[in-house]
């Protein structure tokens, strides 16, 4: 298996993309329920803080902060995975299990970046929200359901920039 470095910060903020397995699915959207579920109860049972997120038919971005001393970011996302495809299952929209104890429903890893500043931040936030405008859904950041973009009242609306 190989050996993936990844920055650990104990308390640190990272930004994640998270993608189906097969991305011309929508199961994200059209199971947004089952995905919001799932991640609340993973919430309650590693607390985290989301500071931005944006969910996509077939895949999601979102910034999270861990508690005090923590660092263990990929046992909330396994967990997250799992509780939203055993929901599809036991809602009769997922297949058998394949190898390895997959469905076969996302892929096998994710991407996070550590957040390294203020700057770095502001960044990453305009890139989540701006997402669905990027790949289409939308033309404006506003009119996508699925955002913490209506948390923020002055988000900006264009463009992030790089």
């Amino acid at each position: 298996m190989s050996n993936y470095r990844r920055v650990r910060v104990p308390a640190g903020t990272y930004f994640f993309t998270v993608n189906l397995q097969r991305r011309d699915h929508s199961l994200l959207v059209e199971h947004i329920d089952h995905l919001r579920r799932a991640l609340r109860t993973a919430r309650v049972e590693r607390p985290f803080k989301t500071i931005a997120a944006v969910i996509l038919p077939d895949h999601l971005h979102c910034i999270w902060r861990l508690p005090e001393g923590d660092v263990d970011y990929a046992t909330r996302w396994r967990h997250i995975k799992s509780l939203f495809s055993r929901s599809l299952v036991v809602a009769g929209s997922a297949s058998r299990r394949r190898n390895r104890c997959e469905r076969g429903i996302w892929q096998r890893r994710f991407w996070e970046h550590c957040i390294r500043d203020e700057r770095d931040l502001l960044a990453h936030i305009a890139y989540v929200h701006f997402n669905p405008v990027k790949h289409g859904y939308v033309d404006d950041t506003r009119a996508w359901p699925y955002s913490t973009i209506h948390r923020y009242q002055d988000a900006p609306t264009q463009k992030p920039h790089r």
